[in-house]
């Protein structure tokens, strides 16, 4: 199986489930064309299910991993801060723990960058799921041009941080991850987008996303809703919104933020996402 110089990096926590990584590790090994690295930064100390997954792999694997322990928990920004800084390669694919990649994902996204060596990141759209791959339930569909992708940016994130693949030197150039709680990504692609580094889109799905509940209820409660303001501000400072575009996001995120759970999945699921249509 051919292989090019891309490391795939993935932030671990104690609380992963360790099936839902195990199908994720499953996934880069199935890719068309091979990442020569997984990069797996242990955000703390992880169980022992989790460490059998990573062993497994491992042994049918040799030398494919970079593992980055860490002492303690530091949170998903600093964990993939020191994950970047740890990758062999120039371009890197951001991964989570519990989604699923389609086998082609590694060799579109690396073609992109060898028919534009001007691009710096590169995404997709999403398909997304509650237990199985088999029965899409929704998707997020990002704009595809880098001028589309820089006024998105202003209100919403412009990319699924779980498809991007990018180049290591811009991130480092712009600062790398930062700890800012659910932002993360999106305040990176604002910093990227500002210093005028090119973006593109995939106009397919080339990750299958996990969801349910459990997300919709983390984009509630006052912690988010706090988090979320501090977020967004740093956002808008960092990018290419106005004050109104940052007043919208604003309260878009406190509705978001206040409603009932229920109504939470019911709003993500009419106003910011696809439903699932033969058509789509």
């Amino acid at each position: 199986m051919n292989s090019v110089d891309v490391s795939v990096l993935m932030s671990v926590y104690i609380k992963e489930k360790p099936e839902y990584f195990k199908e994720a590790l499953q996934s880069v090994l199935n890719q068309t064309l091979l990442a020569k690295e997984i990069v797996l930064v242990l955000d703390g100390p992880i169980t022992p299910q989790l460490q059998a997954v990573i062993k497994a792999v491992q042994e049918e694997r040799p030398n494919l991993f970079e593992i980055v322990p860490l002492k303690e928990n530091v949170g998903l920004g600093k964990a993939l801060a020191e994950g970047v800084k740890a990758s062999h390669y120039e371009l890197i694919a951001r991964m989570d723990t519990d989604d699923i990649m389609l086998p082609t994902r590694i060799e579109k996204q690396y073609g992109e960058f060898i028919k534009d060596p001007g691009l710096t990141i590169v995404g997709s759209n999403i398909d997304e799921f509650y237990d199985s791959p088999d029965e899409i339930v929704g998707r997020r569909i990002v704009p595809e041009s880098y001028e589309d992708i820089c006024s998105f940016s202003k209100k919403r994130n412009p990319f699924n941080h779980m498809t991007v693949m990018f180049k290591k030197e811009a991130i480092l150039a712009v600062g790398n991850y930062q700890p800012m709680i659910g932002f993360e990504d999106y305040y990176l692609w604002a910093r990227l987008l500002k210093a005028g580094y090119k973006g593109k889109n995939i106009q397919e799905s080339l990750v299958y996303a996990r969801t349910g509940e459990n997300m919709y209820a983390r984009r509630g409660g006052r912690k988010y809703f706090v988090n979320g303001l501090k977020g967004r501000e740093a956002i808008y400072q960092a990018g290419l919104g106005s004050i109104s575009d940052f007043l919208i996001s604003c309260s878009v995120h406190v509705v978001i933020s206040l409603l009932p759970n229920s109504l939470r999945a019911s709003f993500y699921n009419k106003a910011l996402r696809k439903k699932n249509k033969k058509e789509v």
